[in-house]
């Protein structure tokens, strides 16, 4: 998968990884965490408690900045990958931009939008990200925008390995309980990579126009039994199985310095879909 292979090599040279910041009110000052202190979200080899726990406190409903929910970091820092989509990178010299385009707005992210057709095959699979501030006692933020965006079941990137898709692209604005929610298909494991999401974090909906606007880019990762489970038994995921085995926490690139703010939960089964939540912690 040379396409992939080139995208490692750009996460390698573009990585500015991070420490995770405590932002939790009322824990006591001597508290210390580093990057693996926050929840039960997985350790870096992605064994042992990691199964569906996830890295912090799902979000409860209620307005904007007045609601906490808890126990909070500031999500892990990460690169966008090499087919953001977001205008900050180039296709056969011309510049993506899916953030651009009437219909990137929308829910249900499984077929192309605008000129294009097209839907992906694969498990259902409901997302939910919650967003809160960290400097405000895990307060939900609503009126802020999302865009998220994963591989497909084969494992390629719309727009760039399929150059005639735009699917599994797509920006909601949080809710009054900070939440957006997307209705997919759950990613492949490609070789190189454990199964994430895209994640950027923008101010509002008119301002997720270009990667110049955003405040925060994140990955969700996913517990290893359950990615083991989908592609032992869905369809079209049997390519998943041989790269999930050659790839672990402890040697993803983004992923080994620990997953505990991108660590999601998941329920669900493959006859009747998923459920993937997480939430995501940004300092403002």
């Amino acid at each position: 998968m040379d396409d992939h292979d080139k995208g490692l090599a750009h996460d390698l040279d573009t990585l500015g990884r991070r420490r995770v910041l405590l932002g939790a009110a009322g824990l006591a000052a001597t508290t210390l965490l580093t990057v693996w202190g926050c929840g039960g979200g997985g350790d870096s080899t992605g064994q042992a408690g990691s199964a569906s726990s996830s890295g912090s406190s799902s979000g409860s409903s209620g307005g904007s900045g007045s609601t906490s929910t808890g126990t909070c970091a500031v999500s892990a820092e990460e690169t966008q990958g090499p087919f953001p989509a977001d205008g900050s990178n180039t296709i056969n010299g011309t510049v993506s931009n899916a953030l651009a385009l009437t219909g990137i707005v929308r829910s249900d992210i499984r077929s192309s939008f605008g000129s294009l057709s097209g839907t992906a095959a694969g498990v259902p699979t409901t997302l939910t990200l919650t967003l809160v501030n960290v400097n405000d006692s895990c307060a939900v933020l609503s009126g802020y925008a999302i865009y998220v965006w994963h591989c497909d079941r084969d494992g390629e990137y719309s727009l760039y390995g399929v150059t005639d898709q735009n699917y599994l692209r797509g920006v909601q604005e949080t809710d009054a309980s900070g939440t957006v929610t997307f209705t997919t298909i759950f990613p492949a494991c490609y070789s190189g990579r454990m199964p994430h999401i895209h994640i950027e974090v923008y101010r509002s909906e008119t301002t997720a126009t270009s990667y110049t606007n955003k405040l925060k880019t994140t990955q969700l990762a996913f517990p290893v039994d359950v990615c083991e489970t989908i592609y032992s038994t869905a369809a079209g995921y049997s390519q998943s199985v041989t790269n999930l085995a050659q790839i672990s926490f402890a040697t993803d690139m983004v992923f080994s310095d620990g997953t505990a703010t991108e660590m999601s939960t998941v329920t669900g089964s493959v006859a009747d879909g998923y459920t993937v939540s997480l939430q995501v912690g940004i300092s403002v």
